[in-house]
């Protein structure tokens, strides 16, 4: 299987006028980092990769994802993992339904639980499964959202501002553990950030747009 996210020749329109235009081929553990101004389209293209793209814009182009064309496919059936800013965990459920959630259905409760264990090992939460979300650090946080978005076995991954929030040392350590874990299993992964520092650290190739248009 070729495993890569190919944006080919997308483009978003706002009241018929073009947005953002991208042409770009992500390989399996590479990261391509968009940047650019607020307003300028950075999450409108994102929007239109998941298929949640607002009805005030107009998506042209295809999406292929490992070969599958998956444009006019809907959310669940596009197997793309999304990061936001904010770590939008359920505060009514334990890091551990948290992580539950996030996991395809099926398997005995033995077996999703020993899923949920590993996974947090592997994030440096091990034991955590029974905490509260509101007892844990927004490092923590970051970590327990990356982890439920990773056991709903992604095949590429979104990263909206993902590290705005945290200071710079957590920033560092967050960013670093999801570019590992995105090559590690081979998810070709766009990122769209105001920061630099996320995009030398992503390492990969950047683009720098400007909205096309005037509107």
């Amino acid at each position: 299987m070729n495993k890569s996210l190919i944006l080919q020749e997308v483009c978003i329109l706002r009241d018929g006028k073009p947005l953002i235009e991208v042409d770009h081929i992500i390989n399996a553990g590479e990261t391509l980092t968009v940047m650019g101004p607020s307003g300028v389209g950075k999450s409108t293209l994102l929007a239109f990769i998941t298929g949640t793209l607002p009805s005030a814009f107009t998506g042209m182009g295809r999406i292929l994802l490992n070969g599958e064309d998956i444009t006019q496919k809907p959310l669940h059936a596009r197997h793309i993992g999304i990061l936001f800013q904010d770590d939008l965990l359920f505060p009514h459920m334990s890091v551990g339904a948290n992580l539950a959630f996030g996991m395809p259905p099926g398997g005995n409760k033995s077996t999703r639980r020993s899923k949920i264990d590993a996974g947090l090992r592997d994030v440096g939460l091990e034991g955590f499964a029974d905490r509260d979300p509101a007892t844990l650090s927004g490092g923590q946080k970051a970590r327990v959202a990356l982890m439920r978005m990773l056991l709903s076995n992604p095949r590429a991954l979104l990263l909206d501002e993902a590290f705005s929030r945290l200071d710079t040392d957590l920033r560092a350590q967050v960013r670093g553990l999801v570019f590992r874990i995105a090559h590690e299993r081979e998810l070709p992964v766009l990122m769209v950030t105001h920061d630099a520092e996320d995009a030398t650290a992503a390492g990969g190739e950047t683009i720098e747009l400007e909205s096309l248009s005037k509107a």
